[in-house]
């Protein structure tokens, strides 16, 4: 006959391991000024067994800054597949492990999903801290509606794109995109056919930097301005959701 396990034994034995197992912290970091880093992020980075950088050199810019010297490992998307199983058995081990991205929030188009969902996947607490990320001064600063949105990262760049901006002719809400300096006009362009070039809209251009700016216009106004000054930077293209024009011509 088997023996039947002592239950408080077990219920023990579980809850001290589930104590000694560390914390994921998903530590947004400044997508511009260094200043835009919150207290608390900059404790846990102090505080942190490992830090996870998308690229160290750029992650050593600012830690350097704020004098904190941490073990730093390289995690990207080219390599996220591969040591995501370890960093899970040091978080079970009882490490903390903080994760940043060059610039923003981990996992907003940047490294970090892979890594948080195979730490769910194990029972490994996941701590997300607030912060910088580049789409929202983007989209408040945009003047065009903000109470709902839909963020849609990069655009397909070849397969799929067509029938993402097709999708999004339909989009009531006011659209939210990266894109990069020497794509923008032609994804303005893209977005004029689709949605007409009348379509209000804007485009943020490196946000929290020195050289920060926000043009506003129709998407044929942004077309002519960019063609004839051709962009630098991160850039986020805000759009008017379809719904947009009918309430705005309401309201006048």
């Amino acid at each position: 006959m088997k023996k039947k396990g002592n239950y408080f034994a077990d219920c023990l034995i579980w809850c001290k391991f589930a104590l000694i197992m560390g914390i994921l912290y998903i530590v947004p970091t400044p997508v511009g000024n260094l200043e835009d880093i919150t207290l608390r992020a900059l404790r846990v980075l102090r505080e942190a067994d490992l830090i996870l950088a998308e690229d160290t050199r750029t992650t050593r810019i600012l830690l350097r800054h704020y004098d904190i010297h941490n073990q730093l490992l390289s995690h990207h998307k080219y390599n996220e597949h591969g040591t995501s199983a370890n960093v899970v058995e040091r978080l079970r081990g009882g490490q903390n492990v903080a994760l940043v991205s060059d610039a923003g929030t981990p996992g907003i188009s940047d490294p970090g999903f892979f890594l948080v969902r195979e730490a769910v996947a194990a029972g490994i607490e996941v701590q997300c801290l607030p912060g910088a990320t580049a789409f929202v001064p983007a989209l408040v600063a945009s003047g065009l509606p903000d109470d709902r949105f839909c963020f849609e990262g990069f655009l397909p760049q070849k397969k799929g794109r067509q029938t993402r901006l097709a999708a999004l002719s339909n989009e009531t809400r006011t659209m939210v995109m990266y894109e990069s300096p020497h794509r923008l006009v032609k994804t303005l362009q893209q977005l004029g056919e689709v949605l007409g070039g009348d379509r209000r809209a804007c485009v943020a251009r490196e946000i929290s930097k020195v050289h920060e700016e926000c043009v506003r216009g129709s998407l044929s106004d942004l077309i002519v301005h960019f063609t004839e000054t051709p962009p630098r930077g991160e850039i986020v293209v805000v759009v008017a959701g379809s719904s947009d024009k009918v309430s705005h011509d309401t309201k006048e």
